[in-house]
Parts: structure tokens; C-alpha cells; sequence
């Protein structure tokens, strides 16, 4: 599996596009906000000859969700999301106004992203886990053939995700934590929303918030 990452936006969030397949290319949280990280990201995708598959969401906090208006012009490509993140999906553009930054139109997704394993994403075998607690409907996508986790803000290197926003809860986050992340083995490199690359093996010997 080939992985890029775009750190992006006001809020230093990390972007990804994967690929096996070049003709199945799939972005994960395209938080994509000026012009300029819009031409980079199309710059890779045509260097590299790309084809994008399908666009994937973590969850639908307004950083990891600014380029898709873009991308559903250029493209025509809806995202997938949990069913729980959809209210916050919906919010994106009102929250977007609190914090006093561009509003984009979000297009309607598709809200098939169910945890469950065995799922194609891009003609990779992904395990959707359900790891809510920094909103409602997160999800990660371990890839078991390839040692991959994607964590949206969930997990970080040293660190977890907020709990202070609507619909985040610390118990819970800490429980998704451990039962669907910290059982995976050691060697799984974890693709956080934020922040440097780790893998779980770390993350148990010295995440401070899970001891």
C-alpha cells in the first residue's frame, strides 16, 4: 500500500490518499481549505496518475471536510461516513461561521460506512472499527494485510482526541481506544488526523492518557 500525506488547513490536519491500484486511489479526510492545497493535491494525484476511487471520512469535523466541495465539483464524488456522524456532517457549514472561516457546500454523502470487517475500499481489505468518544460516529480503517490503521482523531502519537465538543465523550473515546485499537498488534502503524506517525506498540508503552 502506497501512502501520501497533505498536513493542511488552519488546523494542521493530516489529509491521505492510499493506493495499491493506481486506477482505485481513495483520499481519507480531504481537509483541503485554499486554492493552493487544492493544486497540490491535484498536482500528486496526476504526477503520480492517479485515479480517485472513492473518498472516505473518519468522522466530519469541519477540518478533516473543507475539500469537498472541490473535490465533488471536480469529480463528482460523494463521501462515505458513519451513520452516527451524519448530525455533524450537517453542521459543518454552521460550525464553520462560529469559528469565523470560509463555509463551503458540502455534498450529500453516502452513509454506508458501518463498522464491520472484510469491507473493499479501494480493492484493499479494510476492518471499519466503530471508535466514537471525539464524535458521535468515528471510525478507523485497519488494513490487516498491510499492518495500517487510520485513526482519524482518535488516536494520536502520545495523545487522543478532544472530548470537549458536541457529541465527544472521554469514557467513551478511551474505551473505543482500547477495545478496537490496542487490541490490534504491536507492529500496526497508526495514520492519525494530527500529528506523526506511531504505532500501537508505542502507544500502549507510553500514551500517557492509557495508563
Amino acid at each position: 500500500m502506497n501512502i501520501h500525506c497533505f498536513v493542511v488547513n488552519p488546523f494542521s490536519e493530516n489529509s491521505y490518499i492510499f493506493w495499491d491500484d493506481p486506477t482505485k486511489a481513495v483520499l481519507i479526510d480531504p481537509g483541503f481549505y485554499t486554492t493552493e492545497e487544492n493544486a497540490e493535491c491535484i498536482a500528486f494525484i496526476e504526477d503520480n496518475k492517479l485515479i480517485i476511487s472513492e473518498i472516505i471520512l473518519t468522522h466530519a469535523h469541519i477540518d478533516h471536510v473543507f475539500g469537498l466541495e472541490f473535490l465533488h465539483q471536480k469529480w463528482g464524488i460523494s463521501p462515505r461516513l458513519h451513520p452516527k456522524e451524519l448530525l455533524v456532517y450537517q453542521s459543518a457549514a454552521q460550525v464553520s461561521q462560529m469559528y469565523g472561516i470560509k463555509i463551503f457546500k458540502y455534498p450529500t454523502p453516502m452513509i454506508d460506512m458501518e463498522e464491520g470487517k472484510n469491507r473493499m475500499i479501494g480493492g484493499i481489505q479494510f476492518d471499519v472499527l466503530f471508535t466514537p468518544g471525539h464524535s458521535p460516529g468515528s471510525v478507523s480503517y485497519f488494513a490487516p494485510d498491510h499492518g495500517v490503521v487510520f485513526s482519524g482523531d482518535a488516536l494520536f502519537e502520545g495523545s487522543i482526541g478532544r472530548t470537549d465538543l458536541p457529541g465527544g465523550d472521554y469514557d467513551t473515546l478511551i474505551k473505543s481506544i482500547k477495545s478496537e485499537l490496542m487490541t490490534l498488534p504491536n507492529s500496526t502503524k497508526v495514520y492519525s488526523g494530527h500529528g506523526g506517525i506511531t504505532n500501537i506498540g508505542q502507544e500502549k508503552l507510553s500514551n500517557p492518557f492509557l495508563h
